[in-house]
């Protein structure tokens, strides 16, 4: 499957804002914004006023680095949700986070969703008791999910938690950081989703 290859950083800087996509390092003096706020690129540093079309464009794109899709996937995410009851908007970032490779990720499994997902791929953990390998994998309501035996082995865990183990977790989700598992008690609603996202520009962009 394609995916993206360049440089984390130079989405971060494109957008004009921090995405979190390297972990540790967008909390230190390392981060790429704060030694060059403006965009890559010849022309980043002259950048325009946009239009409301751009604007709309660039909330899209930046909803999409977030959870590190590709136009395909995020678009038939879209789809779903627009067909969906409620709110669309809504509806897609309530999806979006109730993939499995989010869902470890908010759980403080992985220091960030490429981790995450590169650790579902690889079979680290469960769902239900069942192996699951699929980072686009929705989870329910009632759903437990644990590092897999073959995970437990794995130092890398003890190394993500000491990053991770003061990391706030969502309502939504229970975690036993000790047995390596949590569960979904819940699905998010909008006010439990703590990205910088205008969703209603989205449903504007995609409505054209």
């Amino acid at each position: 499957m394609a995916r993206y290859t360049d440089a984390s950083c130079k989405l971060c800087r494109r957008e004009g804002q921090k995405l979190f996509l390297k972990g540790e390092r967008c909390y230190s003096n390392k981060c790429s914004i704060g030694r060059r706020s403006y965009a890559p690129g010849q022309h980043g540093a002259s950048r325009k006023k946009m239009s409301e079309y751009g604007v709309q464009l660039r909330e899209k794109q930046k909803a999409k680095r977030f959870y590190g899709l590709l136009e395909s996937q995020f678009r038939k995410y879209f789809d779903i949700a627009n067909r969906k009851k409620g709110v669309t908007g809504e509806n897609l970032l309530q999806m979006l986070e109730s993939r499995l490779d989010n869902v470890v990720y908010r759980m403080g499994f992985g220091t960030t969703r490429a981790e995450a997902r590169q650790l579902v791929t690889h079979a680290h953990f469960t769902v239900n008791g069942k192996k699951v390998n699929i980072p686009s994998y929705i989870v329910k309501v009632g759903d437990v999910i644990s590092v897999s035996e073959r995970g437990r082995k794995s130092v890398r865990f003890k190394e993500i938690l000491d990053v991770t183990g003061a990391k706030i977790v969502p309502k939504w989700i229970e975690v036993d950081q000790e047995n390596l598992n949590g569960k979904v008690i819940a699905l998010p609603e909008r006010e439990d989703i703590d990205l910088d996202i205008q969703e209603q520009l989205i449903v504007e962009f995609y409505s054209k």
